[in-house]
Formats: C-alpha cells, structure tokens, sequence
C-alpha cells in the first residue's frame, strides 16, 4: 500500500538534491543531538546496575555542619549499629575507594588502576556470579578480585590467574576470582579494577530493601537509629535510592543533563518547524501536481498519507544519518565529562542497546510526524485546484518562519546565559591565585621508606626545586582546596569558648609544608608561616578566617590555644590566613585549619609550585630533579591548578558549550528557514512585481516589500521568543540555583544576533527581486 508513496517519495528527493541534503543534515543534528544527550542522561541517570534487583538498593547519607551537603560516608561503629538493628533491610553493605593503585604484576611494569575495599559480604549482597574463581568471603586476608576487563587486557582470560600473585602498592594480594563482565563497579562513570577486603574502616553504605518495604519505612527508621548514636541532633540522615549506583556523579550531572534535554528539544522542534516550512513551500509549488491528482480521484486521505510518507522517509534517513551524529557527540560529551573528573579516571560508558535504538526510533517517527503535519494539513484543507490559487500558505508559512525566530531565540539566549554564568565561575574570587601552579603528585607508597626517611627527602627536593629558575615558591600537600579535602574534618575546643550543640562546626583540616599559603597565593592575615624549626616545639596551627572569627570574636587568635577532638594535646595559634573555596565553587568557602607536616610526622605527596612562566614548561625540569633526589619514588601525576579549577565546573562548561553550539545551528537553521520562505515567495510574485515595476515601482520600492515581509515575521518572532526567554527564566533558575539570569543583556543578545542573520536572509531575495525585468516577469504566468 505504502510502496508507491515510498517510490515517489524517493523520486522527488532524487529530483531536488540540494533540498533533501538541507533537509537530512538538520534533521541528522536534531535527532543525533537528542539521541545522544539521552543516551548519555540514560547511562548516567537511569541505566540500572548490573545486580539483582537493582531496584531495592539504596545508599546512606549524612548531612554534618560545615562539610559538603550529603557525605556518603560513615565511621564502622555506625555501620555496625545499622547493620544490627536495621529490620527495613535484608542486607547491608559498604565500600571504600583508593581511586589510584600503584599494581605491579611481577615481570611487568607498575600500573595505576580504580580500586575498590569491600566488605566480606559485598559480591553476595549484590548477588553476583564470579566469571571465574571465588569472591570475598568475610575474614579474608590478602586476596584480590580483579575485574573482568583486566582479566581480559593484562592476562588475555587465562584461567591460570587463579592463585598468582600481584602487588597493590607494597603489599602482596593473591588472585581469587575475576568479576562478571557487565559488573564494573557501584560509581557511575568509575570502572573499578581490583576489589580488596576491608574491616574496621570509614565506609560508603548501601542497604538493600526488604520486599515490600517502602522507603518512606525506612527512611523514618534510619533517622531514630542514627539519633541513637549521634551526639548532635542538628545532624542528619537520608535514605535515597541508588538502583543506578553511588549518587556523586548522578547529583552533580543530573540538572546539567536535564538542561541539555530542553536545549536539544527545542532544537529538534526548530529542525522539524523548518522542514514544516520547506515541504510547505515546495507544496505550494505542487499545486498543478496536486491538482491532477484530485481531478484523477485522489481524496484528501490519500494526498496526506502521501505528504506524512514522504516526511517520514525525510525523517527515517535524518535519523540513519543521525545515528553517525550521535556517535560523534557522545564522544565529545564524554570527553568533556572525562576533563572534569580527571582526578579520578572517570570512565562514562555510553554504549547502544535496544533500548537507545528504540528511543531513536521514535524520536524519528515523531519528527517526520512533526514536520509533516504542516504540509498534509494544509493539502488535506486546500485540495481544490481553486483553492490552491489562494495565499493561505503565506500565512502558515510566516507562522512557521516566526516560530523559527523565536526559538532560536530561546537557544541563543540560553547559550549567553550560560557563557556568562561559566565566565563568572571561571573569575570567581577563590581566595587562592589558581595561576602559574604546577601540581606534581608522587607514590611513595612501596618504595619502602620510613616517614622520617621521606621527610627528609622532601625537605632537600624542596630546596632543589625552589632553585629552578622560574620557580617562586614550593610546598607540599595532601590536597589542594579544589580535591575535595574537606572531608576531613574534626570538632575544636577553645578555652573560654561555649557554642551551643546547634551551633557547633567541624573543621576541615589539612597538613601542609612552609611556604604553602604564598604558593598558592593564600593571604595570610596574621602571625607567621610555618618553617622547618617548628619540628621538635610545641605543636602550631594555622587557622582561616572564618574559624579565627567564630572562635575568637572580636580577638586576635595568635597565641591562644586550641583542641583539636579527640586529641587532648593543644595546638598554639601561629597565624591566620583568608578563607578559601573547597571542592564545589559554588557553595560558601569553607572553615580549615592547617598543620605543619613535618612537625606533625605527617606524610603529604603533592608538591605545588609556584612559577614565573607557563607552569607545564618546568614538568621535565621538575621531573628529573625529583627522580635525581628520590629515584625508587614515581610521579604519577602532572597538572596545573588552572585546569583543576576548570574540570571542576565541568556541568556549566558542558551546557555552555552544547547551548553555543546548539543556538548557533539554531540561528542558522532560523535564516535557512527565512531565506526558503521569502526566495519562495519571491518566485511566486514575479508576476506580480513585474507589473509593480511596470508602474514605475522602483528597485528600492521592491526590495522595501521583500524586506517588510522579512521584518514583519521577524518582529512577531521577537516578540513570542521574548516571552519563551522570561517565562522559562525560573525554570532555568530551579535546576541551576546559582545562574545568575537577573539582566535582560542575554535577551538582547540573542535578539541582536538573530536580527542580523535574519536581515541577511531577507536582503538576499529582496535584492533578487529588485533585478526583475519587468517584460519576462509579465510573461511569467
């Protein structure tokens, strides 16, 4: 029945080459694009775990004053405590995450792979099957579960794996068992490599519901548990659930991702909008055609189901083509996703399934739908040949051509909406210089050295780095500000001080070498630095701003004394230094104090430097002064500050670039859309400007006519994308709380923008018409 709709159909995209390659590009874009960020939403947000009953898992979190909103992990006595008095779950489990091992497989050289410690029921709670081997069993000693995918890379699947024996750092774990293939860990987007057990430690919790157990049960439950062992009742506890695993990566792309969905959405409509408005056009030009077919018998019915195949043949080959578009930019959001985590070797697995073929199915079928309706509408109401001299499609088509303005709009302005939001970020006052820093981490995990013998390596690679030219000051570190190392975090005591339990703070603390306040331009405020002399004195610290002020209203900390919980020896006040921003630039900079690490014992291993020239022109340099200092040390890792900050609004630097690159491709698809319809129109008045030309209408009269057709459409589409713009404001707001999208310029941006390209898709058959000879165009009919 539909064979020879398809035939035709094939036909006229044969005849009209440059029309079909228009047509199947913006529709390769629109559908590629939404194919992708749902593919990429799919796997980040929605694919579930590959366990049994993904469903029931859920995870534990705690809010605690002055650390991150929601930390996910907990000390083993709560997790005993839950574990023995929880009657909502059938099993509870937890995990702990060294991000990079040091793995030497004896013969080979040392790799760095994702581990995992896991508790002894961990593989049965997930209720999965070793591809080969065993998993952990409680009570297990030094044994290792390697995942499939370093089963099959490093040991090509060789069943002999079984019993040999690797060393993760310094320590020597026995092979027991490989993971099933499709299990690569609870975080999204960090494939774990090794699984190791571990008893007694700091966890990240998740519970398993029992059947039939709501989480509203649970939840209730787990807040009177936890008050049982909290000292603190400002604190408190959440039970959320994680069928799709651990809830980090999730809650930081979750809104960015949504964001995404509307931008390609709206997108995908112009794409269809525009096609609407060229099948229209080209209709209009089949009314001979059309004609024929009704004074042959055609009915109504039948010229509709002609248009929708052939709209939905347009559709079927954007959408084959938009399969190779999509591949292309799930790469590209990977990779940008992947810049942002490259602290933690993020890993987003975006692979088809039937499950993404069958929603690029139906993101086809709905657009050749879409954009079909449009043009079978309209043959549906003007089949009569009479009918079809009338201009009704002129003002469809400039309905058409307005809605295109205005959703360019929305993408344009979207696209400097959030350009501005990632270039406040970018500038943000951080309260360190993040400029000219070299961070250059090393492993001194199994070089063997004690900490006395490290310390005084570190104090001579100091004094040899500080004298590379270039170089203004060196320090070490455990963490910078951005690496998250508020997670760390005691209770202080001062004397004289009472704060009500409400009002009480942790503070994240931090061991530092001297000179690291100037190497990462950290203003101190009072007092001194830290020096090397301050090793055998009575303890010293260092406190921020913040903590200075809630500590010592109105005083000058330097000298006192302060306890740091449960610690019952005192630190003396050395000085003050500013507050600085953590691991989220865009919460509130948060309370530290710091300790000298070479008085406190304290092993740091990343050295930031402070240069005078790009800091990634001293690595080589550096790298050969460290190996010359401490050979059997590896580095295993070369940034800069600059980037560090950057990866950390990887979310906005997503959306700022899609929203660039949407709303250009948005605007362009807005002038083809114009250009078509007044080149069309046009043609169709030839008649009608030769006669305006014979009367003495001159070249200017004309290209005035063409113009204001162009300009009407485009106010009406100002107008209707100004309202998009301010209506979606709060929307946009909700998922982004900190975008700042209080001034019009954003609006008036994109308005300037798109009335330039629309004025240039007008002047262009307004100039045509302007060079009609009047004689021909009389002969045109």
């Amino acid at each position: 029945m539909f064979a020879p709709d398809i035939r035709y159909a094939l036909r006229l995209m044969r005849r009209s080459p440059a029309f079909t390659a228009v047509a199947i590009l913006s529709l390769a874009l629109g559908i590629g694009a939404n194919t992708a960020i749902y593919s990429l939403f799919y796997t980040v947000m929605l694919r579930p775990l590959a366990v049994q009953h993904p469903e029931q898992l859920v995870q534990f979190l705690q809010d605690l004053p002055g650390e991150p909103h929601w930390q996910g992990y907990w000390g083993w006595p709560a997790y005993l405590h839950f574990r023995d008095h929880a009657q909502s779950f059938s099993a509870i489990t937890g995990m702990s995450f060294d991000n990079l091992a040091q793995v030497r497989i004896p013969g080979s050289d040392t790799e760095t792979l994702i581990q995992e410690n896991v508790l002894g029921n961990y593989f049965q709670f997930l209720g999965l099957t070793p591809a080969l081997g065993r998993f952990i069993a409680p009570h297990d000693g030094d044994v290792v579960v390697v995942s499939w995918s370093f089963w099959n890379r490093r040991f090509h699947r060789d069943p002999a794996i079984l019993g040999r024996r690797i060393f993760v750092g310094a320590d020597p774990k026995t092979i027991i068992g490989v993971a099933p293939r499709a299990y690569t860990g609870p975080r999204v987007g960090v494939q774990t490599d090794l699984w190791i057990p571990v008893e007694n430690n700091d966890l990240t919790m998740l519970a398993r519901l029992k059947p039939g157990v709501p989480i509203a049960q649970a939840r209730a439950e787990m807040a009177v548990l936890y008050q049982l062992i909290s000292k603190h009742p400002e604190r408190k506890v959440d039970v959320v659930p994680a069928p799709a695993g651990l809830v980090r990566v999730r809650d930081q792309y979750g809104k960015p991702l949504v964001l995404l969905l509307a931008v390609v959405g709206l997108l995908l409509l112009l794409a269809c909008v525009n096609m609407a408005g060229m099948l229209l056009a080209r209709g209009a030009g089949r009314q001979r055609e059309i004609a024929v077919r009704v004074s042959l018998g055609a009915s109504r019915a039948r010229l509709v189901q002609q248009m929708l195949t052939e709209s939905v043949l347009l559709a079927v080959a954007g959408a084959l083509a938009g399969i190779i578009v999509a591949y292309f930019l799930t790469g590209v959001l990977v990779r940008i996703m992947a810049s942002g985590r490259a602290f933690e070797h993020i890993e987003i697995d975006v692979r088809p399934d039937l499950h993404l073929m069958l929603v690029t199915a139906a993101i086809a079928l709905l657009t050749g739908l879409l954009f079909g309706l449009a043009p079978a509408w309209y043959a549906f109401r003007t089949a009569p040949a009479p009918a079809l001299r009338q201009g009704g499609w002129r003002l469809f088509g400039k309905t058409l051509v307005s809605a295109q303005v205005a959703l360019s709009i929305l993408l344009v302005t979207a696209a400097a909406v959030f350009l501005g939001h990632i270039a406040r970020l970018r500038n943000f006052d951080l309260g360190f210089r993040s400029d000219h820093v070299l961070m250059v981490t090393l492993d001194p995990s199994r070089t063997g050295y004690r900490r006395e013998q490290l310390a005084a390596l570190y104090q001579e690679l100091l004094a040899r780095l500080q004298s590379i030219p270039g170089v203004q000051a060196v320090s070490i570190t455990g963490c910078t500000p951005l690496q998250g190392c508020g997670a760390g975090s005691r209770f202080l005591n001062v004397e004289g001080f009472t704060e009500r339990s409400e009002d009480r703070r942790r503070t994240a603390v931090g061991w530092v070498a001297p000179r690291y306040f100037e190497s990462l331009g950290i203003p101190l405020l009072a007092g001194r630095d830290f020096t090397l002399q301050d090793a055998g004195r009575r303890r010293v610290t260092i406190l921020s701003q913040a903590v200075a002020r809630h500590y010592f209203p109105g005083l000058n900390p330097v000298g006192n004394l302060v306890r740091v919980d449960p610690d019952p020896q005192p630190y003396e006040v050395i000085g003050v230094v500013g507050d600085i921003k953590g691991s989220d630039l865009r919460n509130e900079r948060y309370p530290a104090m710091y300790f000298n690490m070479f008085q406190e014992n304290h092993t740091a291993n990343q050295f930031v430097l402070r240069t005078s020239v790009a800091p990634l022109s001293l690595s080589g340099t550096v790298r050969q002064t460290m190996q010359s200092v401490i050979k059997s040390v590896p580095v295993t890792r070369v940034a800069t500050l600059a980037d560090q900050v950057d990866s950390n609004i990887v979310p906005e630097r997503l959306i700022a670039s899609l929203s660039e690159f949407f709303g250009a491709l948005g605007a362009v698809l807005a002038g083809i859309g114009l250009y078509g319809l007044l080149a069309y129109s046009v043609a169709r008045r030839t008649s009608e400007i030769g006669i305006r030309m014979a009367l003495g209408a001159t070249t200017r009269h004309v290209r005035s006519l063409v113009l204001a057709d162009a300009l009407g459409m485009l106010s009406a589409g100002l107008a209707a994308g100004a309202l998009m713009v301010l209506s979606s404001r709060p929307l946009a707001i909700s998922l982004l709380p900190d975008l700042k999208f209080e001034s019009l310029a954003p609006l008036a941006i994109g308005a300037a923008i798109i009335t330039a390209i629309a004025l240039l898709a007008g002047y262009l058959p307004a100039r045509r018409a302007a060079r009609v000879d009047p004689m021909m165009a009389l002969r045109h009919e």
